[in-house]
């Protein structure tokens, strides 16, 4: 998901352009993506970055595989429900935002194996603890209504079914999402 224009960040670049330790966050995911046991690679892009569009149609084009998928940009649940409906995604399927810059490919391979345990059917949200996240001085965007110590990570597991389970991680990496400037400090400070 990199279709997010990134407002909080006050950035010169758009959000999933924004550079940490000099290379931009949605290169990193990609890699770490390529890196993992991932089949496929779409990225979600929007009208409301067509830098990152350009960009990512530039690297498509060289060695890595990333397919580009359009959503209308009006905000990642709604981008997500629309990507869902189409033909080309099949479930289950691994979604991941463009702001987790610190992904790793072992984190993605877990994450998909652990899944793989539990029905197929239902779908998997990965969160951090908040006290996690406020130890390694990044914000707390948002929680989870029925557990509010805990974040969403970005990264998830989308079923065909309703039900969906917390997978409760205390990886620093995941941790780490860069919605404010203060965020792509410590990102870079922790790689």
């Amino acid at each position: 998901m990199c279709g997010g224009d990134g407002t909080r960040l006050e950035s010169a670049h758009e959000k999933p352009l924004h550079p940490i330790d000099g290379v931009p966050m949605v290169e990193r995911v990609l890699a770490a993506l390529e890196s993992s046991h991932i089949e496929t690679n779409y990225a979600a892009v929007s009208p409301n970055a067509p830098k990152t569009r350009t960009h990512l149609e530039s690297i498509a084009s060289d060695e890595a595989s990333v397919h580009l998928l359009e959503t209308p940009g009006n905000g990642y649940v709604s981008d997500l429900v629309a990507l869902l409906e189409r033909d080309e995604i099949d479930r289950p399927v691994l979604t991941v935002a463009a702001d987790l810059p610190l992904l790793e490919a072992a984190t993605i391979d877990r994450v998909l194996e652990s899944h793989e345990r539990g029905p197929r059917e239902c779908s998997l949200t990965i969160c951090v603890p908040v006290a996690l996240k406020r130890r390694l001085g990044v914000s707390v965007e948002t929680r989870l209504e029925e557990a509010p110590h805990l974040a969403p990570t970005g990264l998830n597991v989308v079923g065909a079914g309703e039900l969906t389970e917390h997978m409760r991680s205390y990886n620093p990496r995941l941790a780490v999402n860069v919605n404010r400037r203060e965020d792509s400090h410590r990102a870079a400070q922790l790689l």
